[in-house]
């Protein structure tokens, strides 16, 4: 995906992923299944995850060539991330630290529907900084997948709320 199409696809499933808790009944959205995390739970987590990101992408690429180096490999396809992404979590990885949600009140919905919005709108913005090949030279390390470069991160940040929307059913 090219930076373009990698902003829209930012906007249009973190959208879809709001719109859906925003529009859902009240009960359901602090209701636990199956000891699961509630879709409010769902909700913090994103907020938690897309966070960093962000501040990430804001940093100096000089910082982050600094702290984490530069790509030693090509960027993989959106696909590929996905696939390596599901073979981490069918080898039992999950959540750990930071971005294991808490207990989220009903009250919250519309605070952290916003700033999960406010987060990947500035997120998509911030692409425009980088050239196509500067998102495949940086990496940032990821707890689950370890290094990835720039467009990984974002293929992932997409493939995430996705993969958390299905799990809102």
């Amino acid at each position: 995906m090219q930076k373009v199409e990698l902003q829209q696809q930012l906007l249009i499933h973190h959208k879809a992923f709001i719109n859906a808790l925003l529009s859902m009944d009240e009960a359901l959205f602090v209701e636990s299944k199956n000891n699961k995390w509630t879709p409010a739970q769902h909700l913090d987590h994103m907020v938690r995850s897309t966070g960093p990101v962000l501040l990430a992408f804001r940093l100096p690429s000089v910082i982050t060539d600094l702290f984490f180096g530069k790509a030693n490999r090509s960027s993989r396809s959106y696909q590929g991330l996905v696939d390596k992404y599901l073979e981490c979590l069918q080898a039992g990885g999950k959540a750990s630290g930071r971005f294991i949600p808490g207990q989220v009140a009903l009250a919250e919905r519309s605070t952290l529907c916003s700033r999960l919005d406010n987060n990947t709108t500035k997120l998509a913005d911030i692409l425009n900084k980088f050239t196509e090949d500067e998102l495949d030279k940086y990496i940032l390390p990821h707890p689950l997948l370890g290094k990835l470069t720039y467009r990984e991160m974002i293929y992932f940040t997409i493939y995430h709320v996705q993969h958390h929307h299905k799990l809102l059913s």
